[in-house]
């Protein structure tokens, strides 16, 4: 299978989560999609969580995503599938739960940012990406560990702007 449809999505829990509930099915960019969806769920749990509260959501994600990429790796039979965007989901949720509270033009920059290393994957991201290939665990950690990477870099840039421009 080379793109996971609706069907292929529905018929696993793991493949429901890894798929990012279904942003990782876009035809185009998936990652940045992705991305995009944790955006907006992050600001819809916002709504009703603390930031105590979204922190142990994120906690819980890692290894459920972990297992939910893993799983739907094999399944798909590719290493590391371009629609699997569970990885993107939790990055971005680490970005605005230790950057926030900002303003709409700051979660756009945070956006811009991991998606350039995400996306371009300069050092240590391109390390990170090569570290942890294959199937099963190890496999499953790779696809969320160089996203954890590219989710540090952005921090890493986030602190330096606000350190040297106000």
């Amino acid at each position: 299978m080379t793109r996971p449809t609706a069907r292929f999505m529905l018929q696993h829990p793991a493949h429901l989560i890894a798929l990012g509930f279904g942003s990782g099915l876009s035809r185009l960019a998936p990652g940045t999609v992705g991305s995009l969806w944790a955006w907006l769920a992050y600001l819809m749990l916002a709504q009703w969580l603390t930031t105590a509260q979204i922190g142990w959501v994120i906690a819980a994600s890692i290894p459920v995503g972990w297992w939910a990429c893993t799983v739907t790796a094999q399944h798909l039979r590719v290493a590391d599938p371009g629609h699997i965007v569970w990885d993107e989901v939790v990055a971005m949720w680490i970005i605005l739960w230790l950057c926030m509270p900002m303003g709409f033009w700051g979660q756009l920059v945070a956006f811009g940012v991991f998606r350039f290393f995400d996306a371009v994957k300069p050092q240590p991201v391109k390390w990170a990406d090569r570290l942890f290939k294959g199937f099963g665990p190890r496999g499953g950690w790779g696809i969320m560990w160089d996203d954890l990477v590219a989710a540090f870099c952005t921090l890493l840039v986030i602190a330096l702007w606000r350190h040297f421009v106000n």
